[in-house]
């Protein structure tokens, strides 16, 4: 007869519903693509109350875990779900899965990529979208304002107390409220997101394309302007990034073959999506960092202390 203890020990060693699911349909999704399967997926939707749903160097370690033992040459296939987040985490994470993958990597979004995550699938050879699924632009942001914004508005202010003087003490009260630097932090800042993106056009998505340089001008002009997007929250669909000339597939369109009771690859996708979401909503888990191999590691957070 069993012991407490073993019977105990059994519980903990049976996945629940939520993580056999995932399981299944990573190893699904790898036998769809035979190629590399990473899913990341954050929590923001689900605890906005919290503040590290967004990519961080943390993240770094995760992707670690992940990707050992896989075999690099197969490729990767990146499913992604994030609001975005640290500039300089987001370089280093897209720098060394160029470097683990040789470029080979193609992102999937199921439902939503946003400012650095947008940054991300562009780093790709191909974007696999469905018609939910949305980008976002990839103008970056100080302390959440937009830095485009900022100099827009500085720049307006030069122009406006040039042609009238009278303006200074009205837009004095505005420009003010900037600390020492700021101005040129923002620029920078911008510069640096330009200067990332065009280099991961250029050397993958868009590598040996002719008038390279007019394709990738002409993505970053609408993706990083502050007036063309309005808002950072715009969401961008797929439509309009097949427009800026980006190599967009649509999911709806990959693979139709049954897979061990899947309908096709859309299915396997969603799914898989869906899976992912209700881990989400029914854990202490803001973010999720899984291969097919079911190997990775999850971030969780006591909600009490976040609020």
């Amino acid at each position: 007869m069993p012991s407490w203890k073993d019977v105990l020990d059994k519980v903990e060693r049976f996945p629940n519903p939520l993580t056999s699911v995932r399981r299944e349909y990573l190893q699904l999704m790898n036998k769809y693509t035979e190629r590399n399967i990473i899913a990341y997926y954050s929590a923001f939707l689900q605890k906005k109350e919290v503040q590290r749903t967004s990519i961080d160097d943390n993240d770094k370690n995760a992707f670690m875990q992940a990707i050992y033992g896989l075999d690099k040459s197969k490729g990767l296939d990146l499913i992604l779900h994030t609001p975005g987040g640290n500039l300089a985490a987001t370089e280093s994470i897209v720098n060394y899965l160029k470097s683990m993958f040789n470029n080979d990597i193609r992102v999937f979004i199921p439902q939503i990529a946003m400012s650095a995550g947008t940054m991300i699938a562009l780093a790709s050879k191909e974007i696999i979208m469905g018609k939910q699924s949305n980008l976002g632009p990839i103008d970056p942001q100080y302390g959440g304002v937009s830095c485009a914004g900022i100099i827009e508005e500085f720049k307006k202010a030069c122009d406006e107390v040039n042609q009238n003087p009278n303006l200074a003490k009205v837009w004095g009260l505005i420009i003010g409220k900037y600390h020492p630097t700021f101005i040129g932090d923002c620029q920078k800042a911008v510069e640096w997101a330009d200067v990332m993106v065009r280099a991961w056009l250029g050397e993958n998505m868009f590598k040996g394309l002719k008038n390279k340089k007019r394709k990738i001008d002409k993505v970053l002009s609408f993706l990083s302007s502050h007036s063309e997007t309005y808002s950072h929250q715009k969401h961008i669909h797929m439509d309009k990034l097949v427009e800026l000339g980006l190599k967009v597939t649509a999911l709806e369109k990959l693979d139709s073959r049954e897979i061990d009771g899947c309908h096709d690859l859309q299915d396997c996708v969603l799914t898989l999506h869906h899976a992912y979401m209700l881990t989400l909503a029914n854990t202490n888990i803001v973010k999720m960092v899984e291969n097919h191999c079911c190997q990775g590691l999850a971030t969780t957070v006591s909600i009490k202390k976040e609020r």
